[in-house]
């Protein structure tokens, strides 16, 4: 008889399945890396040139507003008192100070003009009005009733003008701001975005970003409405024919279908992923649309939101794009923080 190949006790040969069990987990690892780094990619083309041009402050405050008196002059507020004044259509800015308590750090967060007459809104509870271009600013003291903080400021015409608080609160001055009357008899509760069109209407989210509100003219009361996806959502606005845009957390923009329709919200656009969400969208003159967000993320689509480049400008400052705003003569401002701002030069 034939001696055995092997011993009766010897262990058998490993099937080939688990010989290759390492290697086939090596090969999913490196593969769900390859495309976790395509989620995170930052590989938009970049733009073959810029229309911004880098406007150098001398401030570490963040520029929160700006509102121009005519086709050159203008005034910036912002954090810490921030306050610059220009004559130049924005290309340079200078300081300015305002005559308030030194011991109170006021947010200037709003400022509107209608020719020489202008507000400035700020927290806590305040409230500037000139009649001078901002040579001379009053303060006017509001009732300690008002609900919330002030947050937003429309000049209307000769004394008049809309004062939103961050709340929701929505009042109506035609006498210079000597008394206010109240255009909605509820608050939205605390937001942290709030907008309004050139016909009247808001537009706001919540301060957890978990719904959003609408108001129109005439309503009696916020319309509130779900989000539309899990992603909390960050700012809101109106598209230049009164269509709604938003931006959500994940890096999501979204444009509405039906100006008549709060919710006709089509599918999310995420033109990158990087890391950095969007904090603002805006139109410029030719109808191209921009969104900024952090660490120099600045994004343009000139194809309705189907592609999208870097701008080479944006890419290159160290800040935060927080605002992005064209004024109806076609000039045009991204505000950063601690000091960031770009110049629309076409």
């Amino acid at each position: 008889m034939r001696p055995p190949l092997s011993r009766p006790d010897a262990a058998p040969f490993p099937p080939l399945r688990a010989l290759l069990q390492p290697l086939l987990s090596l090969i999913v690892v490196v593969a769900l890396g390859l495309g976790l780094g395509g989620c995170v990619t930052t590989g938009l083309p970049l733009a073959e040139s810029s229309p911004w041009q880098a406007v150098p402050l001398e401030t570490r405050s963040n520029p929160l507003a700006l509102a121009f008196t005519n086709a050159r002059h203008g005034f910036l507020v912002g954090s810490n008192r921030l306050i610059l004044e220009t004559d130049d259509g924005g290309a340079s800015w200078q300081e300015r100070a305002l005559d308030l308590p030194p011991e109170e750090n006021f947010r200037l967060i709003s400022i509107d003009f209608r020719g020489d007459e202008g507000w400035i809104v700020g927290q806590p509870g305040l409230l500037l009005h000139t009649t001078d271009s901002g040579r001379n600013w009053s303060r006017l003291f509001l009732d300690t009733k008002l609900p919330g903080e002030p947050y937003m400021v429309k000049a209307l015409g000769a004394k008049q003008a809309e004062l939103a608080t961050n709340v929701g609160a929505i009042y109506r001055t035609a006498d210079a701001g000597a008394s206010w009357q109240a255009l909605v008899s509820d608050a939205a509760g605390a937001v942290r975005d709030l907008r309004r069109s050139d016909e009247g209407r808001y537009v706001s989210v919540s301060g957890l970003g978990n719904f959003f509100a609408t108001w129109d003219p005439g309503q009696p009361n916020w319309q509130l409405h779900q989000r539309e996806s899990s992603q909390r959502l960050q700012a809101m606005g109106f598209q230049p024919d009164g269509r709604l845009w938003m931006v959500a957390r994940g890096a999501q923009l979204r444009l509405s279908s039906d100006a008549s329709d709060p919710e006709s919200f089509g599918k999310a656009v995420i033109p990158i992923t990087n890391g950095f969400g969007y904090l603002d969208m805006a139109w410029d003159p030719s109808g191209a649309i921009w969104t900024g967000g952090g660490s120099g993320t600045l994004l343009v689509s000139r194809d309705g939101g189907t592609t999208w480049k870097k701008d080479p400008v944006g890419e290159k400052q160290p800040t935060n794009f927080t605002r992005i705003t064209f004024t109806p003569d076609g000039k045009g401002f991204v505000l950063g923080e601690r000091g960031g701002l770009l110049r629309w030069v076409g």
